[in-house]
């Protein structure tokens, strides 16, 4: 247990000396969907199964998720789920030119 604590003291460190949690606010964000995905997911058309999977994330990075998801007034792993799927199309369009 000693060797996690001292891991985490670690990644805390890290994100103390760059600041990176002091450029998170708990302002509010105007978050808007384009009006054709809007519909589908008010409408109830959007369904689509999930698939659950386990990854290990860094406790502070996980708090740091969880702040921006509360920025922007939506889930945590919705967030993540939009990181995901925006990564995973600008690989492709590298890929693909």
């Amino acid at each position: 247990m000693r060797k996690k604590q001292e891991k985490d003291k670690v990644w805390k460190d890290y994100y103390d000396r760059r600041n990176i949690l002091d450029e998170i606010s708990d302002e509010a964000v105007d978050f808007t969907l384009e009006g054709d995905l809007r519909e589908e997911i008010l409408s109830g058309k959007r369904k689509r199964k999930l698939k659950n999977v386990t990854i290990k994330i860094d406790p502070l990075q996980i708090v740091a998720i969880k702040k921006l998801s509360n920025m922007k007034s939506i889930p945590y792993q919705t967030l993540i789920r939009h990181w995901l799927a925006e990564g995973i199309k600008n690989e492709m369009d590298l890929v693909l030119k």
